[in-house]
């Protein structure tokens, strides 16, 4: 058969069965909707079953097809056709089009499809008039219809669907956030930025702005807009620079914006905008699965976590356990081989943790959480947890309290040896989380654009660079000779280390009353830290048989049962705790654009000890403030506290996965400036005036 045949014959089987498709969907569209029987299963469930009037909550509409039968993307490709729902709306509810996941490019019969071939859920956001009176019922219904097909027959389905809504406070609850967040995160994400399109004779070529350090894994350009490209053609991508090319044939006469989707790989995906104009010159040829990476941005990103770690030393939180640790060395007379040994031991501990997290982090990741670094301080039973070690570890400083056989962090690294090496360097690895410096939050947020292989050495090399300075002085008899000798000082010295730590317990405890609030949520915490300072500052009473061991004992039940409540609270209240200082959202940002003033965006968290220094001696100093009002600059925040995925999403789009992050867009500029995570008045104050 020559070519000339088999092209007709191609074009002959897709005519056939677009007619067939069509012709399916005018029966159905003719039978009645009792007679017919789904292969796909919807079901209409919202966020929040009692959204605020002047308020809005997220609608998902869950697909789950048969085996074997699959749905499709909002353009279905050459035969196929997404959903479509006539609402049946309450007065004052309005219903944005649906938003679908990142779909699988599927060839049949010479046809491409747009499909899924697994459970999925479209989104759409519900808006609610403010005028409507809190307790109305908002029952929204309405009639969907859409195809489902297997490799051989194709049937077009309908239902009625529905929610219960009505009109109430919004309280989402946390089940319902977090399953959300998992359908959220797979939806492609906006690009900040648009590309550009060409026609060529019978070619097409797309240029789309994506930074070289992006991993493409596989990709796929999925073009929203009809009549514009060949499906089913054989599509080429290459890397120009900070650019992807794209070449596909083309197909029909379409000018004007085009709108797509391009998928990166594993799930991943970029909504896209691209505008007519001039489109670079292919390069590099992107041919299918990385199998290396960007060998500069892996080593840039594990340079700057060492230097970044070592930082972390000078972190109120992390130098009071490596002052501990130097004096340990002093106390034991500077012997080579046991401060080699414990040196190592104590890396390992530091380089351990920082890899058990990562690893944590990219796990939870690849569930579909939006997460980033420090997650774990988002969860208010962490930040509890984390406030009783540090009093531990503070009231031990001080004298109060010793544990010779207690099995708790403080004790583990009280020890000599490689087990107390091992352990005070896990200790140190976990309490710097908070913190993110100079270097380290680019280097963290390069892990985003690394697969996973390569972003755990990263992990490490903060653990590492963490470790440096008492590795330094393990291996290095110059320093190590340095330390001063054994003596009465060193008690005095141990006490000072007390003020540190007491000020980040005191930062942990502010961090949990601005987390669960001020009211009766704090009841179970508070007993539970008062139980945990009368066991700490009384643990001798247990070994000495006294009579106040039972005084001991009842503190101790009392501390189990207070946990037990403390968990009960924060199950209610965990991430439901609204921001108060929050004001920026990707509408609000949009809106600040539009005015053509200067738009400031900064990213923060209660725990995040660099953020609150820039904040007090940088954006809230008057002299910075007067040069914003003068020049009109629009400032939104991003408070990261509770955990939020839309400013997690917006972290990782810029490149990080952990606060500060400042950002600044000038007058009609296409993309942010990242401004540096030291800010200064004058830094800001000359943004303002240019």
């Amino acid at each position: 058969m020559n070519l000339l045949s088999e092209a007709f014959v191609t074009r002959a089987q897709r005519a056939v069965l677009a007619l067939l498709a069509v012709l399916a969907s005018m029966l159905g569209a003719f039978s009645p909707a009792a007679a017919q029987s789904t292969h796909i299963q919807p079901k209409l469930v919202a966020e929040s079953a009692a959204p605020a009037p002047g308020g809005a909550t997220t609608l998902a509409l869950t697909m789950a097809p048969d085996k074997t039968w699959h749905g499709y993307w909002v353009n279905g490709g050459d035969a196929g056709f997404g959903l479509s729902v006539e609402w049946n709306a309450p007065e004052g509810v309005t219903v944005a089009p649906f938003r679908y996941p990142v779909p699988d490019a599927l060839i049949l019969f010479g046809m491409m499809n747009h499909v899924y071939e697994h459970p999925y859920a479209l989104l759409a956001e519900v808006q609610i008039d403010k005028r409507v009176a809190p307790g109305t019922d908002l029952t929204l219904s309405g009639v969907a219809n859409w195809l489902a097909c297997t490799d051989k027959v194709c049937v077009p389905e309908k239902a009625v669907i529905s929610v219960a809504l009505k009109a109430g406070d919004g309280k989402i609850a946390p089940a319902e956030r977090t399953r959300f967040d998992g359908w959220r995160a797979l939806l492609p994400q906006p690009l900040d930025r648009h590309g550009t399109w060409e026609r060529r004779g019978d070619m097409l070529r797309f240029a789309i702005p994506l930074p070289a350090s992006t991993t493409v894994d596989a990709p796929h350009l999925f073009v929203e807009t009809q009549d514009v490209i060949d499906y089913a053609a054989p599509q080429s991508f290459s890397r120009n620079g900070d650019h992807i090319i794209v070449e596909a044939r083309a197909k029909g006469e379409k000018t004007g914006a085009v709108s797509a989707l391009l998928k990166l790989g594993d799930g991943r995906g970029l909504s896209l905008q691209l505008e007519p104009g001039s489109v670079p010159a292919a390069g590099e040829t992107i041919t299918g699965p990385a199998s290396g990476i960007d060998a500069g941005l892996f080593w840039t990103a594990l340079g700057g976590a060492i230097l970044g770690g070592l930082i972390l030393n000078l972190m109120p939180c992390v130098f009071p356990i490596l002052s501990l640790k130097a004096l340990s060395l002093a106390r034991s007379g500077g012997h080579a081989r046991a401060a080699k040994v414990e040196a190592l031991a104590y890396t390992a501990g530091a380089i351990v943790t920082a890899l058990l997290l990562g690893g944590a982090l990219l796990l939870l990741r690849a569930a579909g959480e939006q997460v980033g670094w420090a997650f774990q301080l988002q969860h208010p039973l962490s930040v509890l947890a984390l406030l009783i070690l540090a009093l531990a570890i503070t009231l031990n400083l001080l004298g109060a309290y010793e544990l010779p056989s207690f099995g708790g962090g403080q004790a583990l690294a009280e020890q000599g040896g490689a087990a107390g090496g091992f352990w005070t360097g896990a200790l140190a690895a976990f309490v710097a989380t908070p913190c993110s410096g100079p270097l380290l939050g680019a280097a963290l947020g390069a892990t985003l654009a690394l697969p996973a292989w390569a972003a755990l050495p990263v992990f490490g090399g903060l653990g590492l660079g963490l470790a440096l300075p008492f590795l330094a002085i393990g291996f290095v008899p110059a320093l190590r000779n340095r330390l001063p000798k054994p003596g009465p000082w060193m008690g005095k010295f141990r006490k000072w280390m007390a003020v540190p730590m007491g000020l980040t317990a005191l930062g942990l405890a502010w961090l949990l009353w601005r987390q669960l609030g001020s009211g009766s949520q704090l009841a179970w915490p508070a007993v539970a830290v008062a139980m945990a300072v009368v066991l700490f500052t009384h643990y001798g009473a247990i070994q000495r048989g006294d009579r106040r061991s039972w005084l001991l004992v009842a503190a101790g039940l009392l501390f189990v049962g207070s946990l037990a409540g403390t968990v009960g609270e924060v199950a209610d209240a965990e991430r439901t705790t609204g921001a108060a200082g929050s004001t920026f959202s990707p509408d609000a940002l949009a809106k600040a654009r539009a005015t053509g003033k200067p738009v400031f965006v900064y990213f923060t968290a209660d725990w995040c000890l660099s953020c609150k220094a820039n904040e007090a001696g940088a954006i809230e100093r008057e002299a910075v403030q007067e040069a914003f009002d003068k020049a009109g600059v629009v400032t939104l925040v991003g408070d990261w506290t509770n955990g939020d995925p839309v400013i997690t999403r917006t972290l990782a789009e810029h490149g990080r996965n952990s606060v500060p992050l400042y950002l600044w867009y000038a007058p009609g500029a296409a993309k942010p400036e990242i401004l540096p995570q030291i800010l200064t008045p004058g830094m800001l104050t000359d943004k303002a005036k240019r």
